[in-house]
């Protein structure tokens, strides 16, 4: 009973399949987690406003969908922010979200950290997501405690908006290695060879990744239950190209993968898992 009573209240905006998941694993800890959700409304301590959060809790973590919904809950909490709040963005955002999010906080005297994360649902239910952290190391050895819930690993990684620009470039990776796998998915079924000879071929072989040993098993049996889905991964595509123009970078592939991706999302495949890019080298 005294540990729950010494443990921090958590804010937590967006309960989706990371936040809802990071949500359960603070709770598990004895934290009073207090919740906003735009579409989940029937759980504990459910609040009606991003405000109201702030108002019952100093420590929040945002897990919202893109910079839109990122940029509102900020200016909605801003009145009662305070320089005892931690505020921390765990949404894979723009660099320039982050940046606006950053000063509008500093504008309440309020501590920030672009915090964005690798990992997917199970790891997310399991405590093994890995956080990337931008901003000042006695900020998140404030928030420290609240994120090893949830988390295997914290890396520190430069100032604001550094560690965004890195989650954006290691999705990046992410994205153009799936549709490669696809690629030679469709090859391998198109001579007549099992999809389990190319999966036992990839796994003694230097590219093989827990990302490929991942992702092939759910083209393999066509279960896209979404783990981090396609409209997502799309998102953070846009953004890289982004980057990339700003520095007048040439990115055949990940142009390639983000066309590819998008075609998905057309045909109504967005909420699935992003590995579904299979069907689509069908």
């Amino acid at each position: 009973m005294g540990m729950s009573t010494t443990l921090p209240n958590v804010g937590l905006l967006g309960l989706g399949i990371i936040g809802s998941r990071v949500a359960d694993r603070l709770r598990e800890a004895g934290h009073q987690v207090f919740v906003w959700s735009r579409t989940k409304r029937d759980i504990p301590n459910f609040q009606s406003t991003p405000r109201a959060v702030v108002e019952s809790a100093h420590i929040i973590q945002i897990f919202v969908r893109d910079d839109a919904a990122l940029l509102s809950a900020i200016r909605e909490m801003q009145p009662v922010l305070t320089s005892e709040h931690i505020v921390m963005n765990h949404s894979t955002v723009s660099k320039a979200a982050t940046l606006e999010s950053a000063a509008i906080c500093a504008s309440a005297h309020t501590a920030f950290l672009d915090a964005p994360f690798t990992g997917s649902k199970m790891a997310a239910q399991n405590g093994k997501l890995v956080y990337y952290i931008g901003g000042s190391a006695p900020v998140l050895e404030r928030a420290r405690q609240v994120l090893e819930i949830s988390s295997q690993k914290i890396l520190p990684l430069g100032e604001v908006g550094e560690a965004m620009v890195l989650k954006i470039v290691t999705n990046l990776v992410s994205s153009i290695t799936v549709k490669a796998l696809a690629e030679a998915a469709a090859i391998t079924q198109s001579q007549d060879i099992s999809l389990d000879l190319l999966k036992t071929a990839l796994e003694a072989n230097a590219n093989h990744s827990t990302l490929i040993g991942m992702k092939l098993p759910t083209m393999m049996s066509g279960n896209f239950e979404p783990h981090f889905s396609l409209q997502n991964m799309l998102k953070d595509a846009d953004f890289a190209r982004y980057l990339a123009s700003e520095a007048d970078i040439k990115t055949p592939a990940l142009d390639c993968t983000a066309e590819a991706m998008r075609a998905g999302v057309k045909a109504g495949m967005g909420d699935l898992d992003f590995s579904v890019i299979g069907k689509l080298s069908d």
